[in-house]
């Protein structure tokens, strides 16, 4: 598993990691979340979680608190 920051939350219920070494931001949807609710996520939480490949590019699948 990789590990990340909550960079950004959208009120849709998506949002974006930051990953150390990485320019560009993981998006991830609010139904990857296992063990935690969207709302109570904020930006800067860390989390863990897998890289999936989808029809939209890579998105953070199995989405845990760290």
């Amino acid at each position: 598993m990789q590990e990340g920051t909550i960079a950004r939350k959208m009120d849709k219920g998506y949002g974006f990691i930051a990953r150390d070494g990485e320019d560009k931001d993981l998006f991830f949807h609010m139904n990857e979340l296992q063990g935690t609710d969207f709302d109570s996520l904020q930006e800067g939480t860390k989390v863990k979680f897998e890289v999936t490949d989808g029809p939209k590019g890579p998105s953070a699948t199995n989405v845990t608190l760290a």
